[in-house]
């Protein structure tokens, strides 16, 4: 007796080659949208401990870290990224020494919790140097940058003038009265003081659920 089998429904190979791909589109789907929910509560978690860790001045700083889903390519499954752009954030993750390209550093001294940037501060620089207004000095073991209180380099001169006040108490800098500007050192240690990796793991429980939940949802 000679049998003949014949397939049907989801083993028929067309309609098997036509739903496997399809379930993978719906699978990404769910944990796509599972990633946009629970990274943007990932970012606003990291946003709260930066508040905490750092003296937080401008809101540009918090707004930085942002969550983003990479999902472009169907050939691969969504990736979560949760970051800043701001370079020197990752020095404060993990800690590290900082060397000058010379093995010197120049740190400017500013008043308590306020920071300049490198090329503000070059500015700087670069405007006591044209007016020759900027020179050397060994204080207590340590060699410090001064300028003189003048006219010509008021602009550059006034956040030092405040950090000066700040130090001494005094109500104000007389005109000439010599101000510390930075100190050069050979190298400048961070602690690690924020910990995004641990941040991202403590949310990880809540991902994988919110992409079961997903998957439930979508009957997979």
């Amino acid at each position: 007796m000679k049998l003949s089998l014949t397939t049907s429904g989801l083993l028929d190979p067309k309609r098997l080659d036509s739903w496997v791909p399809e379930k993978r589109r719906a699978i990404r789907k769910a944990v796509e949208s599972a990633m946009k929910t629970v990274g943007r509560e990932m970012a606003d978690a990291a946003r709260s401990r930066m508040q905490s860790a750092f003296k937080v001045r401008k809101a540009g700083f918090l707004k930085s870290m942002r969550s983003n889903v990479y999902a472009g390519s169907p050939e691969r499954f969504p990736a979560l990224l949760i970051g800043s752009k701001i370079s020197w954030l990752g020095l404060h993750m993990k800690g590290g020494t900082i060397t000058g390209k010379r093995g010197k550093l120049l740190i400017p001294l500013l008043p308590e919790h306020q920071r300049i940037g490198r090329r503000a501060f070059k500015r700087v620089i670069d405007g006591l140097m044209r007016a020759g207004n900027a020179f050397f000095i060994e204080r207590h073991g340590r060699v410090i940058l001064m300028a003189e209180n003048i006219k010509d380099n008021t602009s550059e001169l006034r956040r030092f003038k405040r950090a000066e006040r700040s130090r001494t108490g005094a109500k104000s800098i007389k005109r000439g009265q010599e101000i510390p500007i930075a100190v050069l050192v050979p190298s400048v240690t961070l602690r690690g003081r924020f910990d995004l990796p641990g941040i991202v793991r403590a949310q990880l429980p809540k991902l994988a659920t919110n992409i079961l939940q997903q998957l439930n949802t979508q009957g997979l």
